[in-house]
């Protein structure tokens, strides 16, 4: 404990002559002036708290507390000298305890003050005051449970325990914070209390309101917040058919309490659900024949004939119509019925008919052996350069000559480890008026030796590539194992990377690789649960997360990653951005869809289902939305599995909601097929909207005769959250059914799935759970291949050579626009034309966007057609001389 005395010196004129070899440098005319003063501090619990002040130029420094001088050997003193002045400084500290403090306690609030000399007098500091620390236990209010109506406005009032320094409050909802600057509908007031503007399903929880400061942090009893939903009636349905078909019924219509369905104790609607009103309906009348009319004279033909009419009575309101023919005729004989024999006349005009036929034969004959015959000169592979004569057929799957063994060939064996292609020998000239071709071989790009590509083989063991890539420092962000993994070996010749069944894809086009260097390249579908993407406020992921690599590869021309969203793009109810992790492991925006790119690494082009990423640097990309309003929605696809068998009386259907993507659907069908799960009918897709309403599922028109459910409410509900974040891929619910018998094999029930104020889908179930239901062929889309790798031509639809010529062909710019552009704008891509201009080859990335987006099962002849247009604009273009090689 501190000792409280008096110095050892007087004050006022005697207390000069007691300073003791004064500093040097200090100035006789100066006051002391203070550089750091005593701060207010407080005791926690039993520890000592540290006061400190610091003067120049100044000689003596002591601490007053309480008006007392404290002690000078409970003075901590330090001296130094100021550089840039040369004075003197004084620095000197105090211990204040809590017995101190509690020895004065409830007469005045403890406090210090630092008094300091020099020469020309003393200076007194700020007072610091000491106080100790505490927190009470009880809050003096604290939040109560709740029940409001939806959009209804809520205040949680809190008044923590007391303390000083006084406590800080902050609000828990489930046990995590709440946090107004994230949502705009919560606030907290300067009394503490919690403010929900307007009340949402989301917002039923349990609301806990903390208080803390230095010493402790309370807990306040959880007060339960529970929003409930009144009922509302839907609209009437249109009035059914009268319930009679002739005659006096009745009729009806409907309305269900789903305008909004009562939720969480909310009232249910008043009223009735059905009217009937009385209905007549006129009975319907059969037509009846009338009586035949009389003969006609018999005619020139020899015939007459006779007719009737359907009108005793005519049919009406419905009935039927008479049966029967409405005209009989029948032979007859009269002096008109008389035939003459043929004349000369007659037999010359049949002869001349057939030799004008003969003729007009034989003229098409010839015709057709001229044309043959001009035909005859051009060579199968050689002529495949024409792009209107020969429709884009692949130089891969055409027959060589046996005459001719320097023509082109290709063709790929992709059960070795190398694949080998010889240019072509045959060069072309242009004559005259015709579109000049480049000097030389048509495959000049290739020069006219052979080139030898190294390429992962379909029969390698997946495992070796693995073993490989594990060497390397990102293996451990990749996924383990093969499954969904597709890896080859390229060189300049380029190919094509796929993941079987789940619209994931990279294009690597050719040149995209330097020549002289050839890359191991893998692509790799992550599962959510391996890969950390975090999302902010209203954010959702869109797409699957695919890794394409390795990272740091050299592409002198952008790949293209091809995968599958859920998304319904809107400029008005999205934000949709390209997220690409970096070397460090966070997630940045390198492209906003539908703003002007900030860089030209990156591009992409979003369809319907899929997106399409133009890339010059491979990495992990993911496709994330925000929404702009509430009409934003995402695609769900609803997919119901049972098990195969049914050993027991209990029997399970489970209802997934999935994002729209064909990964996604094929994780399921894998996992099902090890559950022993069999597909009821086919998928469903609905369209979730960003309302805050949650997922609610039902069973309806079950027999129960032969079954029950043994689920206690009337539907079940998947919170709106977890399916809107996107980064739960396998959200179902379960049906449990119990059958009343183990002979009942049928079920015929209906399952609804909807979103309140939302979209809603209904299955209609109706199967034997006695036979063995596989898997249909849908599963698998009728577009996908089965080899993950394709090296060189074989990886694209369009030759090589066709490619070249319609590439050199329309880069430059032609006369009454017959150019890339005009290729652009038939392929419905001319709102990319700046990112295409940005490019030393525009007419490249539109080909290998195309390429991207059809194959395997692109049109050639359509392309051909939107070529060939181009090329009636210019009389030039792609002009072929019949004596071409």
């Amino acid at each position: 404990m501190l000792e409280v005395a008096k110095p050892h010196f007087p004050a006022g004129a005697q207390q000069s002559a007691t300073v003791a070899n004064p500093a040097s440098g200090a100035s006789p005319d100066l006051l002391p002036h203070f550089q750091l003063e005593p701060e207010d501090v407080y005791i926690v619990k039993n520890k000592a708290v540290s006061l400190a002040c610091r003067a120049t130029p100044a000689t003596q420094i002591y601490f007053k507390c309480n008006g007392e001088w404290v002690h000078q050997g409970d003075h901590v003193t330090q001296h130094s000298t100021d550089r840039s002045t040369g004075l003197p400084v004084m620095e000197v500290r105090i211990e204040v305890t809590r017995q101190q403090v509690e020895k004065i306690f409830g007469l005045e609030e403890y406090w210090c003050q630092c008094v300091a000399w020099s020469s020309s007098g003393t200076t007194k500091s700020q007072k610091a005051f000491v106080r100790i620390a505490y927190l009470r236990k009880n809050f003096e209010q604290e939040p109560t449970a709740r029940e409001v109506s939806i959009e209804q406005g809520i205040v949680l009032p809190c008044r923590p325990p007391e303390g000083i320094p006084p406590a800080e409050v902050e609000w828990l909802r489930n046990e995590e914070l709440v946090d107004p600057a994230l949502d705009a509908n919560v606030y907290v007031t300067p009394e503490h209390s919690l403010v929900l503007r307007q009340a949402r399903l989301a917002d039923t929880a349990n609301y806990t309101c903390v208080a803390k400061n230095i010493v402790a942090r309370r807990r306040s009893s959880s007060a339960a917040i529970i929003v409930y939903v009144n009922g509302g009636w839907s609209t009437w349905t249109q009035w059914s058919g009268c319930s009679t078909s002739c005659g006096r019924g009745w009729q009806k219509r409907s309305r269900t309490c789903t305008n909004p369905t009562p939720l969480n104790g909310g009232a249910f609607c008043e009223g009735q659900n059905v009217q009937k009103t009385a209905c007549t309906t006129l009975c319907p009348v059969d037509g009846a024949w009338s009586e035949w009319s009389k003969w006609s004279e018999c005619g020139a033909e020899c015939t007459h004939w006779r007719s009737r009419e359907c009108s005793e009575p005519a049919p009406r309101n419905g009935g039927r119509d008479c049966h029967g023919p409405e005209l009989d005729t029948q032979n007859c004989t009269s002096e008109l019925c008389t035939h003459a024999a043929p004349g000369a006349e007659d037999v010359a005009l049949y002869v001349g008919l057939v030799a004008v036929a003969v003729c007009l034969v034989l003229l098409l004959l010839v015709g057709v052996l001229v044309y043959c015959r001009k035909k005859g000169g051009l060579d199968a592979d050689v002529a495949d350069s024409s792009i209107l004569t020969a429709g884009f057929q692949p130089v891969s799957i055409k027959p060589s000559k046996a005459d001719n063994p320097s023509l082109l060939t290709i063709q790929p064996d992709l059960s070795t480890t190398t694949m080998t292609y010889q240019g072509s020998l045959c060069s072309r000239q242009d004559g005259p008026a015709k579109l000049q071709l480049p000097n030389g071989h048509l495959l000049s790009p290739l020069g006219a030796g052979r080139h030898t590509l190294h390429h992962s083989s379909p029969a390698a063991e997946g495992a070796d590539f693995v073993a490989r890539l594990s060497t390397q420092s990102y293996f451990r962000s990749l996924p383990r194992g093969t499954n969904n993994m597709a890896y080859g070996t390229f060189n300049f010749l380029g190919g094509r990377l796929m993941i079987p069944n789940t619209g994931i894809s990279l294009l690597i086009p050719p040149d995209a690789i330097p020549r002289g260097k050839i890359y191991e390249v893998y692509l790799t579908l992550h599962k959510q649960e391996e890969v950390r993407l975090p999302l902010a406020g209203c954010q959702t992921l869109l797409s699957p997360i695919v890794s394409c690599g390795p990272p740091g590869v050299l592409l002198t021309r952008p790949a293209i990653l091809a995968m599958g969203h859920c998304v319904e793009a809107s400029a008005e109810n999205w934000s949709i951005r390209l997220k690409k992790q970096s070397c460090e492991g966070t997630w940045e925006d390198v492209l906003q869809l539908g703003a002007e790119p900030c860089t030209e690494l990156y591009y992409c082009q979003l369809e319907a289902q899929a997106c399409y990423v133009f890339t010059e640097q491979l990495g992990r990309f993911a496709l994330v939305g925000e929404s702009l309003s509430m009409a934003a929605s995402k695609r769900l696809k609803l997919v119901l599995f049972a098990p195969a068998a049914c050993p027991s009386l209990e029997y399970n259907i489970r209802v997934y909601c999935l994002s729209d993507t064909q990964d996604v659907l094929k994780e399921v069908i894998q996992l099902e097929k090890q559950l022993g799960g069999q597909l009821i009918g086919a998928p469903r897709v609905l369209h979730f909207k960003d309302s805050y309403h949650n997922l609610r599922l039902s069973i309806h028109d079950m027999p129960s005769s032969l079954w029950k459910s043994k689920l206690l409410a009337s539907y079940q509900e998947i919170p709106f959250y977890h399916i809107w974040s996107g980064l739960q891929p396998f959200l179902h619910c379960t049906f449990t059914l119990e059958r009343l018998s183990t002979s009942t094999c049928e079920l015929a029930c209906k399952i609804w799935v909807w979103q309140v104020e939302g979209d809603g889908q209904s299955f209609t179930v109706n199967f034997n759970i006695a036979k063995d239901t596989r898997f249909s062929d849908w599963l698998v889309p009728d577009n996908e291949v089965a080899t993950p790798a394709l090296v060189g031509p074989s990886a694209f639809k369009i030759p090589f050579l066709i490619r070249q010529k319609i590439i050199s062909s329309l880069d430059p710019p032609g006369t009454r626009g017959a150019d890339w552009r005009t290729l652009a704008q038939k392929l419905n891509l001319d709102s990319h034309l700046s990112f295409f201009a940005s490019k030393p080859s525009p007419t490249a990335m539109i080909l290998n966007l195309w390429e991207a987006r059809h194959f395997p099962n692109g049109n050639l002849s359509q392309l051909a057609a939107a070529v060939a247009e181009i090329g009636k604009q210019d009389g030039a273009l792609f002009a072929v001389s019949e004596a071409e090689c």
